[in-house]
C-alpha cells in the first residue's frame, strides 16, 4: 500500500549521474552546435528513462534527476539578477578520502538588487509531472546559499545595508517560486541546506568568527531565513530539509548535529530532514533525541560516493541504532546526498545506482513493512 504523506520510508535525494549523451548535448549547446529545442528534447528523453528506473526500483518519490540542471544550487545563480559574474572567494574546504584538501567551490557575490528572471524549477516540475503517476519532489537549495560561503564581505552595501536585509528580500524571492511550485502541481518539496551541517564542526565556527561574523547568530539566521521562505507555501505542501556537508570525499565538516540540532530540529517549520549518516564524521545518532514528534528523520546510510552496495543487514543495524533515541516510525532510510550534485561528479555506473536505490526500498519494506 502506498504511503500517504512523505517523506516515503524509502527515499532518494534527487540528483542522477547525467547520461552521456546528455552531457554531450550540453556541450554543443554551450559551443552553438545545437539549438536549445533540441538540448531539451534530449533532456526530457534522458528524464524518461531515468523516471522509469525510479518506478521500477519502487523509491518513494521520483525526481527528473536533476538532468535539466547544471547543478544543485547554479541553476538558481544563472536565474538571478544581481550576482556578479565572478566567484567571491570561499572560506571553507573539502578533505577528502585519501586526506587531500582542496577549496569549496565559491558562489557569487551579491553585486546588485536580487531579482527572479525566470521560474527556478517550477517550470520544469511542470514538466515531469504528466511523466508519472507517483509522487514526485521538487529541489532548490535554501536561503543561506546566497551568503554562507563568502559571508557578510560579499554583499555590495550599495545593494543591501546587511545580512537581514539580503535573507529578508532572498526569503521573498523564494516564497514567490515556491507559489509557482504550487500552482504547477507541486506538494513535496526538498530544500538542499549546507550551512547548518557544515557550521557544526568547531574548525569552521572559528573560520566564521575570523571573518568577523557569529556562528550562533550565523544558525539562527539560517533557520529563521528557511522558515521566512516556506511561509506562504499551501497546507498540502510537505516541505523537507537536506543536511548536507558537501557531497565530496569527507566533505567541509567533521562533527555530529548536536551544536545545531536542538534548534534545527524543533525551530524549523519542516516536516522531516534528510540527514548525512554515511560515514563517522556524521557523528553519532544522539542528536535525534531533539527530534519532535510529527517529524521524520530520513538517515542518509547509503553512500553516493563509494561502489560498494551496504549490506541489508547493516543498514538495518544502523536504524535499530538511531531508533535507540527516536520513535522507529519516525525513521526512514535514504543515501547521504544525491549521486551526481552537478553535472560533473558522477562517480557510479548507472547499474550500481539502481542496486543502491533497490536495496534502500528491500530494506524499508524489511523494517517498516
Amino acid at each position: 500500500m502506498a504511503e500517504a504523506k512523505p517523506p516515503y520510508r524509502s527515499e532518494h535525494v534527487g540528483s542522477f549521474p547525467r547520461p552521456e549523451r546528455l552531457m554531450k548535448a550540453r556541450e554543443d549547446f554551450v559551443a552553438k552546435k545545437i539549438a536549445k529545442d533540441t538540448l531539451r528534447a534530449i533532456e526530457t528523453e534522458c528524464i524518461r528513462e531515468i523516471v522509469a528506473r525510479q518506478e521500477r526500483v519502487g523509491i518513494g518519490a521520483v525526481t527528473d534527476g536533476e538532468f535539466r540542471k547544471v547543478g544543485w544550487r547554479d541553476f538558481v545563480y544563472e536565474k538571478t539578477e544581481g550576482l556578479s559574474a565572478e566567484r567571491a572567494p570561499p572560506s571553507f574546504k573539502f578533505t577528502l578520502y585519501d586526506g587531500t584538501v582542496r577549496q569549496a567551490g565559491g558562489s557569487p557575490a551579491i553585486a546588485g538588487k536580487l531579482r527572479r528572471r525566470e521560474s527556478w524549477s517550477a517550470d520544469d516540475f511542470a514538466l515531469l509531472k504528466p511523466m508519472t503517476g507517483r509522487p514526485i519532489k521538487a529541489n532548490l537549495p535554501t536561503p543561506s546559499s546566497f551568503h554562507f560561503q563568502a559571508g557578510d564581505a560579499a554583499i555590495a552595501k550599495a545593494a543591501y545595508k546587511d545580512r537581514d536585509a539580503l535573507l529578508a528580500d532572498v526569503n521573498r524571492i523564494f516564497r514567490d517560486e515556491i507559489v509557482d511550485l504550487a500552482r504547477a502541481g507541486c506538494t513535496y518539496l526538498q530544500l538542499d541546506e549546507v550551512p547548518l551541517a557544515v557550521i557544526c564542526d568547531p574548525n569552521n565556527m572559528e573560520i566564521v568568527r575570523r571573518r568577523g561574523e557569529d556562528p550562533d547568530e550565523l544558525i539562527d539566521d539560517y533557520v529563521d531565513a528557511i522558515n521566512d521562505s516556506i511561509h506562504d507555501r499551501p497546507a498540502n505542501m510537505t516541505v523537507a530539509v537536506h543536511m548536507c556537508r558537501g557531497n565530496v570525499g569527507h566533505g567541509m565538516a567533521d562533527g555530529g548535529y548536536e551544536p545545531v540540532a536542538d534548534r534545527m530540529f524543533n525551530r524549523l517549520k519542516v516536516d522531516g530532514f534528510f540527514l548525512e549518516y554515511d560515514t563517522p564524521r556524521s557523528g553519532d545518532f544522539r542528536p535525534l533525541r531533539f527530534m519532535p514528534k510529527g517529524k521524520i528523520a530520513v538517515l542518509g546510510l547509503v553512500s553516493t560516493k563509494l561502489p560498494e552496495v551496504e549490506s541489508a543487514d547493516s543498514l538495518k543495524r544502523r536504524i535499530d541504532e538511531a531508533a535507540k533515541y527516536v520513535a522507529l516510525d519516525q525513521l526512514a532510510l535514504s543515501p547521504q546526498c544525491g549521486f551526481s550534485s552537478s553535472a560533473s561528479h558522477d562517480r557510479l555506473p548507472p547499474g550500481v545506482v539502481e542496486a543502491k536505490l533497490a536495496r534502500i526500498v528491500e530494506v524499508a519494506h524489511q523494517v517498516w513493512g
